[in-house]
């Protein structure tokens, strides 16, 4: 596979005693690439678990019908607060974190090409995530009115007349923008750069593909975003008219901005999971990944069709016919690589010497369900069904089973995977199991009712509602605090296993195969002293 040159015994404290500093100022000042990607992982769990304890105040809210515990407007702002913290500070910082951490292990780096950028990419991320849910604190006080109530994909024209928190919302998305844009550039100048040398791009990783794509799918769309936001700006407190209809202004123009950048924001947040489940399946199923080009090919087929189908999200708003038609037809598109990636990811197990260890349990659950969300895309990308399904409790199913169990537990998949590499511990199995099967059963108890409340009619985003939809509210909620509590074992797990337990082997896995599994666990402060040569 690869000649390596390992470190000497000691090399980390005879060279770097002398100018690392310890405590918070080594977190602060760090420009290592591992250091950075530890912080971006547990800043991504820390969030994971505020925007979970803000829906589960929601869902306890819905367990029965009437308003029980909250405001109406308290509820709204629960909701796009929830919705923003899950995506740009919880998903999106996970994905950035396992990029700092093992692109330049598995492509042969020493770091990422720019150090500096990366430790300021960050640390805008804290700031902004005070910013977004500030707003709370400062209404008990008396100031303002809470937080953004918009739902997180800020509609004008109730943006444009809603409180301050809405203004906290938009700095807050503008420096979680510049943040991603910083780490995008970050990746793509590694790998076109930094690979070690033999590694052409046929023989990239197929995670570091999956996160190029990503990078160069950020760079082109968040500016559009956030030109959109700062037109909002410009409409709530210097009177231009972009999006006021009072004033000349188009409300569904705020729509096109927005889903330029949210629909492909969902391949954003899959993309990198998508690139780490081979590495993954191939490891327990003791073979080499199956259909590796086409796996590439999909990705940059799905990258480039992402920014094309953006007008599926508003089929209702009154588009003419022709383009209806085309944003199906370009969404239904979508399916033929992705379905090309799930063909190669059976495949690899096919006939495979198959372990299931807790990493293959969620890269298996990750497969199954997240089916389910492309099979339920496919139903809403229909134009005559949408019409029964928009702004429905279906469509909050469907995106919860991309994002959930398509992002999140994909996270989970590489954490379980990677975490003996990074820390030199084994996590406990048995915890992982437990983890993984109440994951599973407590997030299809909390998601399969709420595709029949859809189908019902029972509109999203409103806190009360009618009596025939109490059963199926009851076990969704039921559900969803079985699905909180049992993160917290997760959380258990990754907390024992940083502080200690069974040493790791290097190579933790019996079939992994990469340049990272050539390196100790955990790696050295300096990955690698001299490149190795990839044959």
């Amino acid at each position: 596979m690869s000649s390596i040159t390992t470190h000497p015994a000691g090399h980390d404290t005879e060279h770097h005693a002398g100018y690392h500093p310890g405590g918070f100022a080594r977190w602060l000042t760090t420009t290592n690439h591992k250091d950075i990607g530890t912080m971006y992982l547990t800043f991504s769990l820390i969030m994971f678990f505020v925007g979970g304890l803000m829906i589960l105040a929601v869902r306890a809210e819905l367990f029965q019908p009437g308003l029980q515990l909250m405001k109406p407007e308290f509820f709204n702002q629960l909701i796009g607060v929830h919705a923003l913290v899950m995506i740009f500070a919880a998903l999106m910082p996970a994905a950035t974190g396992f990029a700092n951490w093992m692109i330049p292990l598995m492509i042969g780096a020493p770091d990422m090409a720019l150090p500096r950028l990366n430790n300021w990419g960050f640390w805008l991320l804290p700031p902004a995530a005070i910013l977004l849910t500030l707003p709370f604190t400062l209404a008990l006080f008396g100031v303002g009115d809470g937080a953004i109530a918009t739902g997180w994909t800020f509609y004008a024209p109730l943006s444009v007349q809603g409180g301050m928190g809405i203004d906290f919302a938009i700095l807050s998305v503008h420096i979680l923008g510049i943040s991603s844009i910083m780490g995008s550039i970050n990746i793509i100048v590694t790998i076109f750069n930094m690979r070690a040398p033999g590694m052409t791009m046929t023989k990239l990783p197929i995670f570091a593909w999956g996160w190029l794509i990503t990078a160069f799918l950020l760079i082109a769309t968040l500016p559009v975003l956030a030109g959109a936001v700062t037109m909002l700006l410009t409409d709530r407190h210097f009177g231009t008219h972009f999006f006021d209809a009072s004033g000349g202004g188009d409300p569904i123009l705020f729509q096109h901005l927005f889903w330029f950048f949210g629909h492909p924001e969902v391949y954003i947040l899959l993309l990198p999971v998508w690139g780490l489940i081979p590495h993954v399946v191939s490891t327990f199923s003791r073979k080499p990944i199956y259909g590796y080009k086409a796996q590439v090919y999909s990705f940059v087929a799905i990258g480039v069709l992402s920014v094309i189908v953006w007008a599926h999200h508003f089929f209702t708003a009154g588009m003419p016919l022709p383009a209806l038609i085309y944003f199906m037809f370009s969404t239904m598109a979508i399916s033929l690589p992705l379905a090309v990636l799930f063909f190669c990811w059976i495949a690899t197990m096919w006939k495979g010497a198959m372990t299931f260890e807790t990493p293959m349990l969620f890269a298996i659950g990750f497969i199954v369900l997240f089916g389910i969300a492309g099979l339920t895309g496919l139903i809403l990308a229909d134009v005559a069904a949408d019409a029964q399904y928009h702004h429905s409790y279906f469509v909050v199913a469907h995106f919860h089973y991309a994002l959930f169990a398509g992002g999140i537990m994909g996270v989970m998949t590489g954490v379980y995977y990677w975490l003996p590499k990074w820390t030199g511990h084994m996590y406990s199995e048995t915890l992982g199991k437990w983890h993984f099967w109440l994951t599973v059963v407590s997030f299809n108890l909390t998601f399969i009712p709420q595709f029949f409340l859809g189908l019902a009619g029972m509109p999203r985003r409103i806190p009360d509602y009618a009596l025939q939809f109490a059963e199926f509210n009851a076990i969704s909620t039921i559900g969803a605090f079985i699905l909180g509590i049992s993160q917290l074992l997760f959380a258990w797990n990754v907390w024992a296993c940083v502080r200690g337990g069974r040493k790791a082997k290097d190579r933790v896995w019996e079939g992994a195969q990469g340049l990272e599994w050539e390196l100790p666990s955990p790696p050295p402060h300096h990955s690698w002293e001299v490149q190795p040569q990839v044959k």
